[in-house]
């Protein structure tokens, strides 16, 4: 066993050596190698080609699309107030939270006991002072005659005086004849006087009743007026929001019931920054009548909404920036107020611009392009617009150039490439990106058949919320309806 272990230790050793002496040998042979080499010339290095995707630059007009997110709001809200105190005593059939209503509907009525006394004692009082009215009248109407009847006495007695003058003068009357047609005389006048007086009173007395008689007109008009405000009537067409009141409920003077909004007549609120606003103004300083778009993304499928700039707000606002812009909602149908919204604004249009992928330009504002030997060469760019994941340059000293669409950090002036051309459509598609994909929606007119498809199948979805629901029916069942709306419901329906 030593003999075998020993045996082994020495074949292990030879090994090694052998090993060692065999790495020796190939050290000095590759510097041998070396050493020979070393006179000869060297290789040249080959230059690297990158190969790159280039678009023609065809100059073009294009209207950007500025997208903002705001509020609909309404632009018709009326709060529906107490207009007396009382307790309810009904409600108008199908008024409740959230319930459509027409003008002149029902709403609500209280107890018009305590009013329609209040109206029955002025009717009362009103036949008194009218009766009141008439006895003035009459009063006055004697009074006149008792100052006719005192009148003509009275000049009788004057007539007497003058002929117990003339007697006297004659010789033949006497004078205690004569003092007694004069004290007649006074006398006659002296109740011609107070006739006067009772006249000025009946004529006062009725001044005063018709002064009562129209004091007692108003009392009477509030009182029917209190009697009418027991109801309260709807003032236009529009949503009930947040009633309720039921009957029994006693209320207070002007208290609170709920809103009506009229659902046709919304608008959306949006803020912009100043050079946004800048963009959408005239040169007088006025919003240009620009055609606005707001979407709202119900589970999958999108509500369309149009309409048009309007004004903007007087102030900035403590702690705000930019501009808060109104924009009409001609038509809107299933938004409500308080919708968050995706709105789209068309700028004017840009004359000499082109669209290219943002990954184009360079962060020195720059863009490769394709010279004669297929080399690159660096051409500064103005750029007006960022639009997603395009931007929009000016076409001065691009036009007909090839351009890269994705730069990267192995690309330079003087590399040479391999340009890669795309097909002439892809290229006009990618030009039109901007202008086709924010662009307003379309709308078709559906088939019955394609429409009550649709309607079946919006109403079967479970996982749909009912709100979104109503909304997307709502805007079914009108008689156009947009093309993206159509084309998510059909790509989750499999058509």
């Amino acid at each position: 066993m030593r003999f075998f272990r020993r045996s082994l230790v020495g074949l292990l050793l030879l090994a090694l050596t052998l090993g060692l002496l065999a790495m020796a040998g190939q050290t000095l042979r590759t510097a041998f190698e070396a050493k020979t080499a070393g006179d000869r010339p060297g290789q040249p290095a080959r230059e690297r080609i990158f190969s790159v995707n280039v678009i023609t630059a065809t100059p073009s007009a294009l209207a950007p699309v500025l997208t903002a997110f705001g509020e609909v709001r309404s632009r018709r809200t009326l709060e529906l107030r107490a207009p007396r105190p009382g307790t309810v005593i009904a409600l108008g059939d199908g008024v409740e939270d959230g319930a459509t209503v027409t003008a002149g509907q029902l709403l609500l009525r209280l107890d018009p006991a305590d009013a329609t006394a209040a109206r029955d004692l002025a009717q009362s009082d009103t036949a008194r002072a009218e009766a009141e009215a008439r006895e003035a009248e009459r009063a006055l109407l004697l009074s006149h005659e008792d100052v006719a009847a005192a009148q003509a006495q009275a000049s009788l007695r004057q007539q007497a005086l003058a002929r117990q003058h003339d007697i006297q003068a004659r010789g033949v009357g006497s004078v205690a004849a004569v003092e007694t047609a004069a004290l007649a005389a006074s006398s006659a006048d002296q109740a011609l006087l107070s006739r006067r007086s009772a006249l000025a009173q009946a004529e006062a007395r009725v001044d005063q009743s018709k002064t009562a008689l129209s004091r007692q007109a108003i009392t009477l008009s509030e009182a029917e007026r209190a009697l009418r405000e027991t109801e309260l009537f709807a003032e236009f067409d529009g949503v009930l929001n947040g009633i309720s009141t039921v009957p029994g409920r006693i209320l207070g003077s002007n208290e609170r019931l709920g809103e009506l909004i009229d659902p046709t007549a919304l608008e959306v609120a949006f803020r912009i920054s100043t050079a946004q606003f800048a963009r959408l103004i005239d040169p007088d300083g006025q919003l240009v009548p620009a055609v606005v778009t707001a979407a709202l993304e119900v589970s999958g499928a999108e509500l369309i909404a149009q309409g048009a700039l309007t004004r903007v707000g007087a102030a900035v606002g403590e702690g705000q920036t930019g501009r808060l812009v109104y924009a009409t909602l001609s038509t809107a149908p299933g938004f409500r107020p308080g919708d968050f919204v995706t709105v789209r604004i068309s700028e004017p249009e840009l004359e000499n611009v082109i669209a290219l992928p943002a990954t184009a330009l360079g962060a020195d504002g720059a863009v490769l392009a394709l010279t004669a030997e297929d080399r690159l060469e660096a051409l500064p760019a103005i750029l007006q617009r960022r639009q997603g994941d395009m931007v929009i340059l000016s076409a001065t000293g691009l036009e007909g150039r090839e351009l890269v669409r994705e730069r990267s950090p192995l690309l330079g002036a003087g590399i040479k490439v391999k340009p890669i051309r795309a097909p002439n459509a892809a290229q006009t598609e990618t030009a039109n990106t901007i202008a086709s994909a924010p662009a307003l929606p379309e709308f078709v007119i559906l088939t019955p058949e394609r429409r009550a498809a649709l309607i079946a199948f919006v109403e079967g979805n479970q996982r749909m919320p009912a709100e979104a629901k109503n909304r997307i029916l709502a805007q079914l069942a009108q008689e156009k309806v947009p093309v993206s709306v159509i084309e998510r419901l059909e790509s989750r329906m499999g058509g």
